[in-house]
């Protein structure tokens, strides 16, 4: 499988921290292709004083989409994120916060080539919440996210 991630980091040392995490994500799920440069960008979808650092990478490794899921929302716990984006109540607006790393899966291709299409709920506190949406159903809103993806697709 190859995924195509994007990573952002708008809290303390935004590139020394995006660097740990593209190494942990070496170290437990597979072999990183490609990298983008680092990009900088105003906050998306909040106000805050604090620019997000971002890149995208290229994984190949052998795992479903659920564990690369995994896999990245615990390298952002070890490295200090300590909530991830709710949806507000009443409401399908998500609620986005400044945070210390985010990993974000953007797109997956199976070994034949073809693009994996998913949505995957899950029963949190008795409501049904998406957990991955596979392509990510925001990422071509998102120049942080298109133009570090553009380069490593080239």
């Amino acid at each position: 499988m190859l995924y195509y991630l994007s990573l952002g980091a708008n809290l303390g040392n935004r590139e020394q921290t995006i660097r740990l995490a593209l190494q942990m994500i070496e170290q437990r799920a597979g072999h990183i292709l490609r990298c983008s440069a680092f990009y900088y960008s105003t906050p998306w979808g909040f106000q805050s004083e604090n620019d997000f650092c971002n890149l995208c990478c290229s994984l190949e490794c052998d795992k479903t989409p659920l564990e690369v899921l995994g896999i990245t929302q615990s390298i952002e716990c070890a490295l200090g994120r300590t909530k991830k984006t709710a949806t507000r109540p009443q409401s399908s607006i998500p609620s986005y916060s400044d945070r210390p790393i985010d990993i974000d899966l953007i797109r997956a291709i199976d070994d034949s080539g073809v693009e994996i299409r998913c949505n995957i709920d899950q029963m949190v506190n008795g409501q049904m919440v998406n957990i991955l949406t596979l392509p990510h159903h925001l990422w071509q809103e998102r120049d942080f996210v298109k133009v570090p993806l553009a380069e490593i697709m080239q």
